[in-house]
């Protein structure tokens, strides 16, 4: 019965940690879950909300304004009598009520060049989340390559210390027959050592780069990640099969980066707040209208008694409508002053848009001539460690006959693990280079929903 009880207590926690965790991360999972849990995102998301928030209370704001009141007057001693206007010398309360309404019909078109400011501004806030996404998205990549670099250069110095033991193995074991002296073996023992460093430092990197990716991905409650492997599945002798135009590559991305639409929308709300500045230049002309009535105890009929509270709602009611002109004559050119800033500001964002334009170009620019030296790095690279190999294979087998000596069989094998490392780098960097131009040229590379 307690085996049972265990077992079970055992699938329970299993289960319940597999909701959190997981054994090995794809880069669409680490990715998908870094924008669920990025706690700056979530502020540009509450951005977006508060400008259609924004957006919604402009289109409001055509609604006319309504207010009520509602009032109750106790006077004492020698009073004016708010009924007749004259004075009495007696306590008395009354009440008063009213309902006023008013809402402009001309204002230089203010409020309806205000909601299309605000619409722009909304739009822009959402594009902004979505360049974020991306941002974030660009980051995690980083990372999580990041990793796979180190991944690599720890299983190349693995296999760099494998070879150092065995040649170690060899030595001491030549040693001990008398073929070789005391300090080959020394240098095969600082050889080792020196492999075994390698690793350690390697080691300590990949888990520098594992921490970093976890705190990109806000991924709380564990201190390492695991990833599939990705090398395997792709061929990196070959980066592209055809040439990339840069400028066609610009012409489509310029239609669809979040941060160039953004900047785009923010020009158009510029523009209109120009239009909103120049409203208060013109004439403005409001409609109001309103409805009052009161009770006075001081109200009283032929008989000195007082008159009723609902004959006095009714026969004290007053209303009125009425139409209001304002015209700016002189303000101290401060209405033109607004409208010239308005006019700078426009010319600003009209040039941060060229900013962003340029500053995309010059990516997209950059992105195509690393993709060109990538390709021909990719199979030079991969020529250098099939040469590399044999060398050191040839040297290594040299030095087991004793025809070279300790210091060439080095020099053999740090060639050939320079070249594993620069090969890793080479395929990693085409990678990350292809994924990049991809989304530039619209194709889906992160799984994220707009």
């Amino acid at each position: 019965m307690n085996n049972k009880i265990k077992t079970t207590l055992l699938i329970f926690a299993m289960s319940c940690s597999g909701l959190i965790a997981q054994d090995t991360w794809s880069l669409d999972e680490c990715v998908s879950y870094a924008l669920e849990h990025n706690l700056n995102l979530k502020d540009f998301e509450y951005n977006e909300v508060s400008n259609k928030e924004n957006y919604r209370q402009s289109i409001r704001n055509l609604l006319p304004s309504v207010s009520g009141f509602a009032g109750y007057n106790k006077s004492f001693g020698r009073s004016e009598d708010p009924n007749t206007g004259g004075y009495v010398n007696t306590d008395f309360f009354s009440n008063n009520y009213s309902l006023n309404s008013t809402i402009d019909l001309f204002r230089g078109f203010q409020k309806i060049n205000t909601i299309k400011v605000s619409k722009f501004l909304h739009k822009a806030a959402k594009e902004d989340v979505e360049q974020q996404k991306y941002l974030l998205a660009f980051r995690v990549m980083s990372a999580y390559y990041e990793i796979k670099f180190f991944e690599g250069l720890l299983a190349n110095s693995k296999e760099q210390k494998e070879i150092s033991q065995t040649n170690y193995n060899l030595v001491n074991r030549q040693v001990e027959l008398g073929l070789k002296a005391g300090a080959d073996l020394n240098e095969a023992e600082s050889l080792l050592l020196s492999d075994i460093l390698t690793v350690t430092q390697n080691d300590n990197n990949l888990q520098a780069s594992r921490i970093s990716l976890i705190q990109e991905m806000n991924l709380e409650g564990v201190s390492t990640i695991e990833l599939r492997p990705v090398l395997d599945s792709i061929d990196y002798t070959e980066v592209a099969s055809k040439s990339l135009d840069q400028d066609s590559i610009f012409n489509n991305a310029i239609d669809f980066i979040p941060v160039i639409k953004a900047q785009e929308l923010r020009t158009k709300a510029a523009k209109k707040n120009v239009a909103v500045a120049r409203g208060n230049l013109y004439p403005s002309l409001s409609f109001a209208a309103g409805y009052g009535t009161g009770y006075f105890e001081t109200n009283t009929d032929d008989m000195n008694n007082i008159i009723p509270f609902r004959t006095q709602i009714k026969d004290n009611t007053s209303r009125y409508i009425g139409f209001s002109l304002n015209v700016p004559i002189s303000d101290k050119w401060s209405n033109r002053s607004r409208v010239k800033q308005q006019k700078i500001a426009l010319l600003r964002e009209k040039n941060n848009l060229q900013i962003q334009e340029q500053e995309l170009y010059k990516t997209i620019q950059q992105l195509v001539q690393e993709r060109n030296s990538l390709e021909v790095e990719t199979t030079q690279s991969n020529m250098k460690v099939q040469s590399q190999q044999l060398a050191f294979t040839i040297a290594q087998k040299r030095y087991e006959k004793g025809l070279i000596s300790a210091l060439e069989l080095v020099q053999a094998k740090t060639l050939f693990a320079t070249a594993q490392n620069e090969n890793l780098q080479v395929r990693l960097s085409a990678e990350v280079n292809k994924s990049t131009l991809d989304f530039y040229q619209g194709l889906p590379v992160f799984n994220i929903n707009n």
